[in-house]
């Protein structure tokens, strides 16, 4: 996204790719290879004004997104936490502690048995296991401290 000043746009480019309308203020924004008004280049999501905000948008899916909102829709790297594989804008997602995965990805790393929304899971040091699985299910009148446990929650396929 590059913020400039409207004077060295040829006149013909300064339609705003947000709204149609003619660019005349000062500063314009460009991004995607078209231009906006400041105003029009907007998070799909969370509707925060990009140039406002920072000097970088991103686009996935047809949608343009702020930084924050690009990182809790598809993880730092837009990529499956299990399998490292690209994750499609229209794709429902599982998450647990930050990471997301595709929907069959998200199983127990012990019998791979898929998780499903309701299901109870244990994320331990980064691997996920399921009720029946769990390290130390054996020992659990030892003196050991109970296991966090989460509930499988899917995300919305977009904000």
């Amino acid at each position: 996204m590059v913020n400039s000043q409207a004077s060295g746009v040829p006149p013909a480019s300064r339609s705003c790719a947000g709204c149609g309308g003619k660019i005349a203020d000062r500063f314009l924004l460009f991004s995607m290879e078209r231009y906006w008004h400041t105003r029009c280049l907007k998070c799909s999501c969370c509707q925060a004004q990009l140039g406002d905000i920072g000097t970088t948008c991103y686009s996935k899916g047809g949608m343009i997104l702020c930084r924050s909102d690009y990182i809790r829709l598809f993880g730092h790297s837009g990529a499956c936490s299990a399998c490292g594989q690209s994750i499609p804008a229209s794709e429902m997602v599982m998450r647990a502690q930050g990471n997301v995965y595709h929907l069959k990805c998200f199983s127990c790393a012990t019998c791979r048995n898929r998780l499903m929304p309701g299901d109870r899971f244990h994320y331990i040091n980064g691997t996920i296991f399921c009720e029946h699985d769990r390290p130390g299910a054996a020992l659990l009148n030892s003196h050991l401290p109970p296991l966090q446990s989460s509930s499988v929650l899917t995300d919305q396929k977009v904000c």
